[in-house]
């Protein structure tokens, strides 16, 4: 299976599903947070 790298989009939809069955809060370390840390990374690369 090719590896795709996390888009900030991506993360974005990530993020948002897991803060509207949170009451809006992402915690720290959660997939969310983790996704849009490896986004960030990856749109730095470039």
């Amino acid at each position: 299976m090719a590896k795709t790298n996390m888009t900030p989009k991506s993360a974005g939809r990530i993020q948002s599903a897991g803060a509207k069955q949170n009451n809006g809060a992402v915690s720290k370390g959660s997939f969310a947070a983790r996704a849009q840390k490896a986004a960030a990374k990856n749109t730095a690369k470039k």
